[in-house]
């Protein structure tokens, strides 16, 4: 398949979101990590977790991205983990003038974000939604919204900046019972 938003289109946003931060100066430390095998288990994030070649306890939060480059007519992007730490939404609200968001405070779903939060790290999923092309050859790079993409890369943006740069450390929702 191409895969074009499955999962071509939060790759893309990854990519660009190293870029920009790259170019800022900054003193956080940022890793940009590309799993396989999400839909077989989870299983490179899993791994990844249970092997990790960094301290996770240094670990603030993780962005998962995936399926992100189409839109559903009314705009909506969902956004998953909105409850895994007390300062999510409030963020998300100061840097979204574009978008219906979806909230969903759960740290779990189906993708690899899931395995980040139940190793008790905050998790923000963003995820614009199955489509009729999901699995399928025709899921092809035409049917990609790039002007939406980008908007969404600066929400995302936006959001692991000010995260990042907060003088408290985030810290995990002590309010979600799910695991």
């Amino acid at each position: 398949h191409n895969g074009a938003d499955d999962n071509a289109s939060g790759t893309a946003v990854m990519l660009d979101l190293a870029r920009k931060l790259k170019n800022k100066n900054t003193n956080n430390n940022y890793l940009f990590i590309a799993f396989s095998g999400e839909e077989m288990g989870l299983l490179g994030s899993n791994y990844f977790v249970k092997n990790p070649t960094i301290n996770t306890k240094a670990v603030s939060y993780m962005i998962n991205m995936d399926m992100v480059g189409r839109l559903k007519k009314d705009s909506a992007l969902a956004v998953y983990g909105t409850g895994t730490s007390p300062m999510f939404k409030q963020v998300l609200k100061a840097h979204n003038n574009k978008f219906k968001l979806i909230e969903n405070e759960s740290g779990v779903g189906p993708s690899d974000h899931t395995s980040f939060y139940l190793a008790d790290i905050p998790v923000l999923h963003f995820f614009t939604g199955q489509h009729e092309d999901y699995h399928k050859p025709t899921d092809t790079v035409d049917k990609i919204e790039f002007d939406l993409l980008q908007q969404r890369t600066k929400l995302i943006f936006h959001t692991a900046w000010e995260l990042a740069n907060r003088d408290q450390r985030i810290q995990l929702s002590s309010t979600l019972t799910e695991q």
